[in-house]
C-alpha cells in the first residue's frame, strides 16, 4: 500500500509506542500535523516555545525510561532545539528530535525558513540525518529510535524535507533494524572484573564514586546492594545522587567544587577509587594532577570515550552499568575497612553541611520539601537553587531528581518539570528554581494551565544572578556586574551590594502567575511554609507558585576555589572572610 511520508511517520511513532508528542506547527512541518490530526493514541502536546518544548521532552524521557519524542519546523523552529539538544546529549537522555526542512531542490539556496540544523547539531547530539529519499524514512527512523535508546543514551535528530513529507512510497516499517560499525557493548569482561575485585580485596581506604550512569541504567537497588555487601563507602557526582538513599549510613555525600568536606577528603586520602558512570569532569576533580592521586582507580562507563580521557586509570572496564554490578555482586566480599568507615563519620560529624540557621534559608525550605514529597520527582533549574537541592534534598527509590548537569541549563527545571508530569500523571512534581532561571521558560505557565498540570513551583527569590554574584563576591572584588535582577537604569552602575531602597523586583512571581490563570503564594518566614505547601497540594488543576524570599546574599558552601585541589577547600560563608 502507497502512502505519503507523513503519514509513515506517524505510523512508524505508533510502532515505537510514542504516546506522547511535544510538538511545535510551521510551515515545513505542516504535512505532518496534517497527518497527526485527529491522531487518538498519540497525545500532542503544545508548549509555547521550542526550547521549552525539548526541556519538556527531556523531563518526559528521564522521568519515564521512554524516549523523549519532539517535532518542530524548520529555521528557527529547529534552531530553538540547540540548547535542549545538548543538555540532554550531555546527560545521556534519549530523545529523538524531528524538524521539518524545505524541500531537497531547494536546500543550500538561502530558501525561508532555511538551516543546516544537521550540521548545526552533529557535534551536540548522538546522530544527526537528512531524510534524502523517501524510500529511506522508515528505515531511517527506526535507526533513529534504536540509536537514541541503546548503548550511552543520547539525542538523535532527524531533518524532514517538506517534499519527503508528501512523497508516496511504501507503507512499510520495519520490525528490527542493524546498522552496520554501530554495536553498542553492555557485556562484561569477567576478566577485567576479576582484577578490580583482586585489587578491591586488598583496599584499606576503598570508596565508590557513582555518577548519573549508575541511575540511567536503572541500577539503583543493585548498587545499594553492593555497597551493602562489599561495606565501602559511596560519594555520588550531582547527576549520581540518589544512585543508594542519601540517608543510608554509607552514603558519603556530593564530590566536587560544592561537595561536602567528607566526600572530598575520602576521594583525596583513598587508597582504591572504584567509579561508574561517570565522566570526570572539572566540576568534580578540581586541580587534576591532585585528584585521587595515591589511588588505584576503577573506571566502569558504557561509553568507552569516557574511559581515561580526564582522569587516567588503572582498570577500564566498558559495560553497561547495571550489568557490570551485577557481575561484582556474584564475587565480591566483605571488606574490613571499619577504621576508614569511622574516619569518614567523623568528618561527616565534625564537618557537616552547613547553613545559617536564622530566618527562612534555603536548608529549610529544602527540608520542608523533603518532609512533605516523600514520593515526588523534583526537577531543578541551575544556580544555587540547583546546588541547594543537591546539598540538603533526600532522595530514595520513591522520589526522583531531574536536573541539568552537563550544560547547566538554565530555564531546565520548569518545562522539564511539565514533561515529567505529563509522563507521571498521578505523581507529585515539584520544581526548584531560582527567581532567574524561572523567567527564561515562564511563558510555559500558560501550557501548564491548559493541559491541567499541577505542579508546584518553588522559586528561591534572592533578586540577584546568584550562583554568578557569589563567584563575584569571591573572587573579584564584589564587583557585581550583570547579576542585579532589581537594577534599574536610574541605579548606580558600580552598586556592589543590596541595599534598602533597591527597586521592586520585576516581575511580581504571584500575580504573573495569576494572570495566567494559576496560583501563588509568597512566602517570608519559616512559619508560613506548611501553609504554602498545604495551600499547594489543594491545587489539583493547575500549577502553584511558592515564591520564597531569601536573604538575598546567601552563598552555596563549602565551596573549592577555581584550579584548586578538592581538599583546598572554603568551608563556611563568613560574611566576607572566608576560611
Amino acid at each position: 500500500m502507497k502512502i505519503t511520508g507523513a503519514e509513515l511517520f506517524v505510523k512508524a511513532l505508533k510502532e515505537e509506542q510514542v504516546d506522547v508528542l511535544f510538538a511545535y506547527p510551521g510551515g515545513q512541518a505542516i504535512d505532518l500535523f496534517d497527518a497527526l490530526y485527529g491522531e487518538k493514541d498519540i497525545e500532542m502536546i503544545l508548549p509555547r516555545h521550542e526550547q521549552a518544548l525539548v526541556h519538556a521532552a527531556d523531563g518526559y524521557a528521564r522521568s519515564t525510561g521512554k524516549v523523549g519524542v519532539c517535532l518542530v519546523t524548520s529555521g528557527p523552529g529547529a534552531t530553538n532545539l540547540v540548547t535542549g539538544i545538548a543538555t540532554a546529549n550531555y546527560d545521556s537522555v534519549p530523545l529523538v528530535c524531528f524538524t521539518g526542512q524545505v524541500p531537497i531542490n531547494l536546500i543550500g539556496n538561502d530558501a525561508f525558513q532555511e538551516v543546516d540544523i544537521v550540521g548545526i547539531t552533529r557535534s551536540i547530539c548522538k546522530y544527526a540525518v537528512t531524510v534524502r529519499k523517501r524510500e529511506d524514512l522508515a528505515e531511517i527512523i527506526k535507526k533513529a529510535f534504536y540509536i537514541a535508546r541503546s548503548g550511552k543514551p543520547g539525542v538523535v535528530v532527524v531533518d524532514l524535507p517538506k517534499d519527503i513529507q508528501r512523497e508516496y512510497g511504501s507503507d512499510i516499517y520495519p520490525k528490527e533494524i542493524s546498522i552496520r560499525g554501530y554495536k553498542p557493548n553492555t557485556s562484561v569482561h569477567i576478566g577485567q572484573i576479576k582484577r578490580a575485585l583482586e585489587i578491591l580485596s586488598t583496599a584499606k581506604k576503598p570508596v565508590f564514586l557513582i555518577g548519573g550512569g549508575v541511575n540511567i541504567a536503572g541500577a539503583n537497588d543493585e548498587m545499594t546492594k553492593l555497597a551493602e555487601l562489599t561495606g565501602i563507602p559511596v560519594i555520588t557526582t550531582i547527576m549520581g545522587k540518589g544512585a543508594i538513599p542519601t540517608n543510608h549510613k554509607l552514603y558519603v555525600g556530593n564530590i566536587g567544587i560544592h561537595g561536602s568536606y567528607a566526600s572530598n577528603s575520602a576521594i583525596n586520602q583513598c587508597d582504591v577509587l572504584f567509579s561508574i558512570g561517570t565522566r570526570f569532569n572539572d566540576r568534580i576533580t578540581g586541580k587534576i594532577q591532585e585528584f585521587a592521586k595515591n589511588a588505584t582507580i576503577i573506571h566502569i562507563d558504557i561509553d568507552a570515550a569516557s574511559i581515561s580521557r580526564n582522569i587516567k586509570v588503572d582498570i577500564p572496564i566498558v559495560a553497561d552499568a547495571k550489568n557490570a554490578i551485577l557481575a561484582l555482586l556474584e564475587k565480591a566480599v566483605p571488606l574490613k575497612i571499619s577504621e576508614w568507615i569511622q574516619k569518614i563519620n567523623v568528618w561527616k560529624q565534625n564537618y557537616p553541611i552547613r547553613m545559617e540557621e536564622k530566618g527562612l534559608t534555603p536548608k529549610k525550605i529544602m527540608e520542608a520539601v523533603n518532609d512533605y514529597f516523600t514520593d515526588a520527582i523534583i526537577t531543578t533549574d541551575v544556580g544555587q537553587n540547583q546546588l541547594w537541592a543537591t546539598q540538603f534534598l533526600s532522595i530514595d527509590k520513591h522520589k526522583k531528581f531531574l536536573t541539568s548537569g552537563g550544560l547547566g541549563t538554565m530555564g531546565y527545571g520548569f518545562p522539564a518539570a511539565l514533561g515529567a508530569k505529563i509522563g507521571n500523571p498521578e505523581r507529585n512534581v515539584v520544581v526548584i528554581s531560582g527567581d532567574g532561571g524561572m523567567q527564561m521558560n515562564i511563558q510555559e505557565m500558560a501550557t501548564a494551565v491548559v493541559y491541567e498540570l499541577p505542579v508546584i513551583i518553588c522559586i528561591l527569590n534572592n533578586g540577584y544572578l546568584g550562583n554568578v554574584r557569589q563567584w563575584q563576591e569571591m573572587f573579584y572584588n564584589r564587583h557585581y556586574s550583570s547579576t542585579c535582577m532589581r537594577y534599574r537604569k536610574s541605579c548606580r552602575t558600580d552598586c556592589n551590594m543590596p541595599r534598602i531602597n533597591c527597586p521592586e523586583y520585576t516581575p511580581d512571581f504571584i500575580k504573573l502567575a495569576e494572570s495566567y490563570g494559576a496560583k501563588g503564594v509568597r512566602v517570608t518566614k519559616v512559619e508560613d511554609i506548611k501553609n504554602a505547601f498545604d495551600f499547594a497540594k489543594e491545587n489539583t488543576k493547575v500549577p502553584t507558585i511558592i515564591e520564597f524570599i531569601i536573604d538575598r546574599e546567601i552563598n552555596v558552601m563549602p565551596m573549592v576555589p577555581p584550579g584548586n585541589p578538592l581538599n583546598d577547600m572554603i568551608l563556611e560563608d563568613g560574611g566576607g572572610e572566608w576560611k
